[in-house]
């Protein structure tokens, strides 16, 4: 057995940096530093760098600072003027300055625009801005509009018509993604839409007039019910959030994405067709679970995991782990799945352990199994042992007695919030784990950063014994600590 173990520097990086000499030198070129900037021969190096060169370089910040350059010397004065890409705060500035920064744009094109601004008594001025990205062929077009004053507000009828636009960034609550007129986005390949009104009919016609969408963000959009992709055969990754309170779909027929994330709420999201789907990321928000039925466990959480019998890359959250260990107590049936990699989420608890059983179990041809011991909202224990107790289950018996190690949900929030958890917690749920698997060759175990050093080490220990015994690879990572990564094999 060999153990590879990388260099743990506890008191940060260092870095090797060539000092230039102050001595004088006898070459005719001499290097000086001048201010911030490098000067050869007296001459401004950053400023004599091409044209091209510059605007990359002011690409990267606010257009607001790229402006600021212009009092540096007459070489920058009109630099900032032709750079390709304009990314505008207005909240605290005044409609006219904005519109005397646009009029002084040459560029002949936009690469990027991202504006983010106000809508009170500013309507009419973002319907000009808007069409001046869209005049100048904006590539990337991202408007976030975050002010709970103006509601309704709807886009003018050029916004969507645009040929130009690859990537488009909508991040609102008070938008309302209704289009009057035709849609064509025909180059229009990345879409993402925050916070926006739409109903089924609107995203349709959205949908409809874009030929080559390849990635859809619908993060906790409201009032559609059915997210129908059946028509966007180029589309591959789709990604949803849902609440309780931004509803979102009931039902999602997607045959084309091989890349699906969908966090939603406890509301019924039935997945109808997703059969080329690849790699999933699953989780649910739930905190009440007074309404829970059998029927949602069945129908709704293992329903969904059928659905992804051709899955090979399967991340499942917290509660949704939660939500299968009902079900497994419940005795519901589980599908059997072709993931070769399945990534945990969750923190360590006993009432994830059913539901993780039953997917290792029924997971047969796994290879690659990670960890990842996250800070996340979980249901109380009290709800769960509540909801056992109303549909006639022991709850002493669901939680065998050799899972008694885990605790509970309020035991492992404690040791959290005081950055202390038991070595030999995390050895006994990588042990858990390896029992239930057949074919695992590689384990992944992301630490966040509760173990102590000596913890720590305790657990280095115990991982290498388990590496030995199972024949598995063991990867132990430290984070948002220190950069530490040990290997076993």
């Amino acid at each position: 057995m060999a153990m590879a173990e990388n260099s743990r520097r506890r008191d940060g990086a260092t870095a090797t940096v060539k000092i230039p000499s102050r001595r004088q030198s006898d070459s005719p070129h001499q290097d000086r530093i001048i201010g911030d900037s490098i000067s050869i021969d007296g001459l401004d190096f950053i400023s004599s760098l091409p044209d091209a060169i510059l605007h990359l370089i002011l690409s990267t910040i606010p257009t607001k600072s790229a402006i600021r350059t212009s009092v540096l010397s007459k070489r920058w004065r009109h630099v900032w003027c032709e750079t390709p890409s304009l990314s505008i705060d207005s909240h605290r500035v005044v409609a006219r300055s904005i519109n005397k920064t646009l009029a002084s744009f040459s560029a002949p094109k936009i690469t990027s625009f991202h504006l983010r601004t106000s809508l009170v008594n500013r309507i009419q001025p973002v319907d000009s801005w808007i069409e001046f990205a869209i005049s100048h062929d904006a590539e990337k077009l991202s408007l976030e509009f975050r002010d709970t004053r103006v509601r309704d507000y709807s886009f003018p009828d050029f916004f969507y018509t645009n040929s130009t636009v690859k990537q488009l960034m909508v991040d609102s609550g008070s938008v309302v993604m209704i289009p009057r007129c035709t849609v064509s986005w025909t180059s229009l390949k990345k879409l993402s839409l925050s916070y926006c009104k739409l109903s089924d009919e609107s995203l349709i016609k959205i949908l409809s007039g874009c030929p080559c969408l390849e990635s859809l963000e619908l993060l906790y959009c409201d009032e559609f019910r059915c997210l129908d992709l059946s028509q966007s055969p180029r589309l591959r990754r789709m990604e949803m959030d849902r609440s309780d309170w931004f509803l979102g779909p009931t039902e999602i027929v997607a045959p084309h994405i091989h890349c699906l994330r969908l966090r939603h709420s406890r509301l019924p999201c039935r997945l109808v067709d997703v059969s080329s789907l690849v790699e999933a990321n699953l989780n649910i928000y739930f905190s009440d679970l007074g309404t829970l039925t059998a029927d949602f466990l069945q129908g709704n959480v293992v329903k969904m995991l059928s659905k992804l019998q051709n899955v090979e890359k399967l991340t499942v959250g917290a509660t949704f782990l939660q939500m299968l260990s009902l079900a497994a107590l419940c005795g519901v049936r589980f599908p059997m799945l072709k993931v070769e990699s399945l990534t945990l989420e969750t923190m360590i608890v006993r009432s994830v352990i059913p539901g993780i059983t039953k997917l290792l179990q029924n997971s047969p041809g796994l290879r690659k199994l990670t960890i990842h011991t996250v800070k996340c909202s979980i249901i109380s224990e009290v709800h769960l042992n509540n909801y056992l107790r109303v549909h006639s289950l022991n709850q002493s018996q669901c939680w065998r007695s050799k899972d008694a190690v885990f605790p509970g949900s309020i035991e492992t929030i404690s040791m959290l919030v005081g950055k202390y958890a038991e070595s030999n917690l995390v050895a006994s749920f990588m042990e858990l784990l390896l029992r239930n698997t057949k074919s695992l060759e590689t384990m992944v175990v992301l630490v966040v950063g509760y173990l102590d050093a000596s913890g720590f080490d305790e657990l280095l220990a115990m991982a290498t014994t388990l590496s030995h015994n199972n024949n598995v690879f063991i990867l132990i990572k430290q984070i948002h600590v220190q950069n530490v990564s040990t290997a076993f094999s």
